[in-house]
């Protein structure tokens, strides 16, 4: 009985992130695109809380961070379906990756000690970003939706906008709303419980 429940709460967790995800790419698509890169945004704010999710939901945050990405960013922006289907990988990437590292370097979420930032800077804000902007920049690129003398452009944008949301927004919600996330059923101590 307490695995239903448990699954219920996630896949009710996971349908509502993938909600907030979808509104809040398309949100920043709308806001600063850059153009002329459909679904790509300088100030993508959105992958801060998606990874933020991830941390807080386990794997549900992460998948919600793909899917959201697909409709928000993807779909809502006229991308191609079955371009969309592989370009939003980024998106799952950005998230996992830190959820990964987190996990294995054993991090506080929360962000307390010199390692945890270490890590958080490396793996949440560095490397994350540059493998989804290179990897959403080369499917736009490949598939002809941008040209090839605008990757530049698109990847650096990508990248800066990405870390620098990240690196603002994710630190303050992982130590101040943290705690009030652990407190509820919705949390998830691993990758899925």
């Amino acid at each position: 009985m307490r695995d239903i429940e448990s699954f219920s709460t996630n896949l009710n967790i996971f349908l509502f992130l993938v909600l907030i995800n979808s509104l809040l790419s398309r949100f920043a698509v709308i806001n600063s695109p850059i153009s002329p890169a459909p679904g790509v945004s300088n100030m993508y704010f959105a992958v801060a809380f998606m990874i933020v999710f991830a941390m807080w939901h386990g794997i549900w945050g992460a998948f919600s961070a793909y899917l959201g990405c697909m409709i928000g960013a993807g779909i809502l922006a006229d991308m191609p379906f079955s371009l969309n289907v592989i370009w939003s990988l980024a998106d799952l990437w950005q998230v996992l990756i830190p959820l990964a590292a987190f996990a294995y370097f054993k991090v506080n979420i929360r962000v307390r000690t010199k390692k945890d930032v270490a890590v958080f800077l490396v793996f949440a804000c560095i490397l994350n970003n540059l493998v989804g902007a290179m990897w959403g920049s080369l499917m736009l690129a490949s598939n002809g939706v941008i040209q090839w003398t605008e990757f530049v452009m698109t990847f650096e944008g990508w990248f800066l906008g990405n870390f620098i949301t990240t690196l603002l927004i994710v630190p303050f919600l992982l130590r101040y709303v943290t705690p009030y996330v652990q407190q509820t059923k919705s949390y998830v101590h691993g990758y899925w419980v």
